[in-house]
């Protein structure tokens, strides 16, 4: 009993110490985030990978079900197509060059996204399915924590709670965190493709959404296109997540 309670403390504890590791690299100036967010990962990745559920089954480190990835990505997809359907008769679609190439920068966010929901899935929702009452209080309470991260974003908000919860609930049905990340990056890249740069800051939140400017650009297609280069959100991790963190 004394050895439950403990470890229920110890789950506890690692929880509010990571969120408030995050939070405070995501409300801090460039000058000492990239330090703080290395201090939040090695945290994360350590208190993990040391944690009771370190077999690669319970982190979704494998694909274990080749129809249900399958059905993530897919319907990922498929939900991506509609959004580009709708903002290209809208007018505010913009395809940046790097698309047709994708290069270093794809790559780079793919590793973000997939991050990302390493983050969500085994550090949060992982401790909160062992501290809760049931799946459906732990997945509410993850969407919701993922979600506040990335407060102020008038877009992030709400695309980050609706995703957070179906993640969580798709991992614990399939534990497959590849799907999920994939998944997680077909949507950071309509959305930034999707909505008009002035209106989601090129992706930013926290202190970051707060202090961006746009540059002005002459109002031609090609300026357009790279003031809204949806992978300027690779940075996020090819400079040490220098600038504000991205969904």
């Amino acid at each position: 009993m004394f050895t439950s309670v403990k470890l229920r403390s110890r789950d506890f504890l690692e929880l509010v110490v990571g969120y408030l590791l995050i939070l405070t690299a995501l409300w801090t100036p460039n000058q000492i985030q990239r330090i703080l967010f290395g201090i939040a990962l090695v945290f994360i990745f350590t208190t993990t990978f040391f944690s009771r559920e370190v077999d690669r089954q319970s982190l979704g480190l494998r694909v274990a079900s080749p129809g249900g990835s399958l059905k993530v990505v897919l319907g990922a997809a498929g939900l991506a197509a509609c959004a580009f359907w709708i903002s290209n008769r809208l007018g505010t679609l913009h395809v940046p060059a790097h698309v047709l190439r994708p290069g270093a920068r794809f790559w780079m966010y793919l590793t973000w996204a997939f991050l990302q929901q390493f983050i969500l899935q085994d550090f949060f929702l992982l401790r909160l399915l062992r501290l809760s009452t049931s799946k459906t209080a732990a997945v509410l309470t993850s969407g919701f924590l993922f979600a506040t991260a990335h407060i102020p974003n008038p877009v992030l908000v709400p695309a980050t709670w609706a995703w957070g919860l179906a993640a969580c609930a798709l991992f614990v049905r399939y534990r497959d965190l590849y799907s999920l990340g994939l998944a997680h990056a077909i949507f950071g890249i309509t959305l930034s493709m999707s909505i008009p740069n002035s209106v989601h800051h090129q992706m930013r939140v926290g202190l970051g959404y707060l202090q961006y400017h746009e540059q002005p650009h002459p109002r031609n297609q090609s300026s357009h296109i790279v003031s809204t280069d949806a992978w300027v959100i690779a940075e996020a991790i090819s400079r040490c997540f220098s600038r504000q963190a991205r969904p």
